[in-house]
């Protein structure tokens, strides 16, 4: 069983067991939350439940840790007026470790 789940705009495919890096979430590590809305939800005899049905459903997870990713270097110029601008990103995200999906 799998579904489809959304949270901090984006959406990712889960799977009990599996280990998923989302945008940043409140919480601290080894703490148990539901996450986001689930889009879809598709079950092990290949049945696709979506609409206000998978709605229902829930995704339990366990806050693994909270982290950055790596740098982003962001280049500005302008050609021929000595314009020049770096400037470096790096976005928070949670690690998150789904335990069971709750239909």
């Amino acid at each position: 069983m799998h579904a489809i789940i959304e949270t901090g705009g984006k959406q990712f495919r889960v799977a009990p067991g599996d280990v998923v890096r989302v945008p940043k979430l409140a919480g601290d590590p080894g703490s148990e939350i539901a996450l986001g809305k689930v889009l879809a939800l598709f079950q092990d005899a290949g049945d696709l439940i979506a609409g206000e049905q998978a709605a229902s459903a829930r995704v339990n997870a366990t806050i693994s840790a909270h982290d950055k990713g790596e740098k982003i270097l962001v280049f500005k110029f302008k050609r021929k007026k000595q314009y020049k601008r770096t400037q470096g990103h790096r976005q928070d995200y949670t690690e998150v470790r789904v335990r069971d999906i709750v239909a």
